[in-house]
């Protein structure tokens, strides 16, 4: 695909990042922009690989090589109809995936891998800039409801999906916006809410139905959904989060990283937040523990905060510069991965665990207690190595542990797998009959392409389902006229 000669001739390139200074000021996308003809050269430097392993490294199987090959002779539009044929938002992972697909990428060996995650991002943007984005209202109808419960990236998924297919789509989020964690849980300087604000307005013109502040399971009973609606899709994702027990987490000053981020969200969109209810980082020493992408996010936004200072404590520890020998191409790399937060300023410590927490006679927290730590997976603490740190911010951001059980799911009374999570056959429905699951309330926490993913099989399966009831219900009208 592409110029056949061109991964030899031309080398990966990538728009370069706002400087430090300047992007902390503010909460805009980090990247500078990138002309579209370096674009087109990057896409040539796709391979006519035997195996093209870009497409198992991707959640959605997209169909790589074949956008890289259109983008490369400067035809965008197929470019966008192919990609939109696996994928419903590449302006979302094209901004925040982390790109399996080029960590399995043929020329990734011993090169640079394909810039697929710009090209992707490229591709939309363009597509978007000339007007080719429109609405897909179906042009037949089935006379199905479906509550799609959730309206992150897997629920958007879902009802574009069953929308396109002719069902009655209504979606019920429980915040005051639609859009899930990619609303509230990414910061703007990583992807801005406009993008999901158009890509609603399509939604919305299609003919899916969003209500907001609706709590499925407290203020909309479940009952109600079960009476109104053929079938109900559950995609309100992962939302419990992993708590640290130990001495002194009731201090006043440790949070969650989803009760910080959204509160950052909320007033870059212009809410004002209750100086009692307030979380920020200004003038503060903050400590975040997690290493993940959330603590990085967390990491980021109290950059534009203002903090005093930033530590980022992970318990593993730290990654090799390189591609682990442990984990060989094409699988998902193990290494240090450098964040454009982590170029913004803080400290990065690997192998610490927090012992406890102390604080002042207010009841807010002033010292983190912590302890060098062992290898995996017995994490001993190294004897001698108790350190203690200034704080006025603990932010938890180690994960999270699979739905929330409480409300929607007790009432339901789906079944829930090993690991908590809503167990599903192999169609998605759970053990509810007309109940499906989907996104990280099915799989646990993950990426917004998994969601995507799952959101696009769980619709299939729930218009298979609906198609093969209704086709049931027929036969048996047609054998009571009999």
């Amino acid at each position: 695909m592409g110029k056949v000669t061109g991964f030899l001739e031309y080398r990966r390139e990538v728009p370069s990042r706002r400087p430090v200074a300047e992007r902390i000021n503010d909460w805009f996308e980090i990247y500078q922009p990138f002309p579209e003809e370096k674009v087109r050269t990057q896409g040539a430097r796709c391979m006519d690989c035997g195996v093209p392993f870009c497409h198992s490294g991707c959640p959605l199987n997209n169909i790589i090589p074949d956008w890289n090959d259109l983008v490369y002779r400067d035809r965008w539009r197929d470019a966008i109809r192919v990609l939109h044929s696996t994928n419903n938002f590449p302006e979302f992972t094209g901004r925040v995936c982390p790109a399996p697909c080029e960590a399995a990428c043929v020329l990734g060996i011993n090169e640079p891998p394909v810039a697929i995650k710009l090209i992707e991002r490229s591709i939309i943007d363009h597509a978007f800039k000339e007007g080719w984005i429109v609405p897909q209202p179906p042009q037949v109808l089935t006379g199905k409801r479906v509550a799609i419960v959730g309206s992150g990236p897997a629920g958007l998924a879902a009802a574009q999906q069953l929308r396109r297919a002719g069902h009655d789509v209504t979606v019920f989020e429980k915040a005051d916006r639609i859009g899930g964690l990619l609303r509230y849980g990414i910061p703007d300087f990583k992807m801005e809410k406009h993008l999901i604000d158009r890509r609603l307005e399509q939604m919305t013109a299609e003919g899916v139905k969003f209500v907001t502040k609706a709590h499925v399971g407290q203020n909309v009973p479940v009952e109600d959904l079960r009476k109104e609606f053929d079938a109900i899709v559950l995609a309100g994702g992962a939302e419990q989060p992993r708590d640290l027990r130990v001495p002194g987490r009731e201090l006043k000053g440790i949070h969650f990283a989803m009760e910080f981020l959204p509160q950052a969200n909320r007033r870059v969109a212009g809410d004002t937040i209750p100086e009692s209810e307030a979380i920020l980082a200004t003038g503060k020493n903050v400590i975040i523990i997690g290493g993940g992408d959330t603590g990085a996010d967390c990491l980021g936004t109290s950059h534009r905060q203002r903090a005093k200072s930033v530590y980022q404590f992970e318990i593993m520890p730290k990654p090799p510069e390189e591609r682990s020998p442990n984990t060989p191409w094409p699988l998902w790399p193990l290494q240090l991965r450098t964040e454009s937060s982590h170029e913004e300023g803080g400290i990065r410590e690997w192998s610490i665990g927090t012992t406890a927490f102390t604080g002042d006679e207010n009841g807010h927290v002033r010292k983190l207690h912590a302890v060098r730590l062992g290898p995996p997976p017995r994490f001993e603490p190294i004897p001698n190595t108790e350190m203690t740190f200034d704080v006025d911010l603990v932010l938890l951001a180690m994960g999270f542990t699979g739905p929330v059980r409480s409300g929607m799911l007790e009432q339901l009374g789906v079944e829930l797998d090993a690991r908590g999570n809503v167990k599903c056959d192999e169609n998605y429905m759970s053990s509810v009959p007309g109940v499906f699951a989907a996104g990280d309330m099915r799989r646990g926490q993950s990426l917004v392409v998994w969601a995507i993913s799952e959101g696009r099989k769980a619709a299939e399966s729930v218009d298979r389902w609906l198609r093969a009831e209704q086709s049931r219900k027929d036969r048996l009208q047609a054998a009571s006229a009999a």
